[in-house]
């Protein structure tokens, strides 16, 4: 039999490592059994669906992070906010242009830029 912690040690470090750093596993304030089990259990929920959106994600934006991913969903969520608060409905053109650059604030690896969208 091999050595599990040999083969799935790293795995399970990264794990840890990617709820503490993005999702929040070391910043939720309380200490109720029931509690601490939900935030714990949902931090790695989050570590695991965002690696399987990564993988999608990387199709076309093969250097992206995690942070990548975040920032292109906040800013998915902002340019539908936005749009949604506008009088009259755009051209058809506008939501992609939006888009491309709403979700290329905070990113470390920006999409390339659109044309018509300097």
């Amino acid at each position: 039999m091999t050595d599990l912690w040999g083969h799935y040690g790293w795995r399970i470090e990264f794990n840890f490592r990617d709820a503490k750093q993005f999702w929040g596993l070391e910043d939720f304030m309380t200490v109720k059994p029931t509690t601490v089990t939900n935030a714990a259990s949902l931090a790695f929920f989050m570590v695991n669906l965002s690696h399987r959106l990564l993988k999608t994600f990387r199709l076309n934006h093969p250097q992206a992070s995690i942070l990548d991913l975040k920032a292109y969903a906040r800013g998915h969520r902002y340019a539908a906010e936005i749009i949604n608060l506008l009088p009259q409905k755009p051209e058809p053109g506008f939501w992609s242009l939006a888009l491309n650059r709403l979700t290329n604030l905070g990113r470390i690896h920006p999409a390339p830029s659109l044309p018509n969208s300097a």
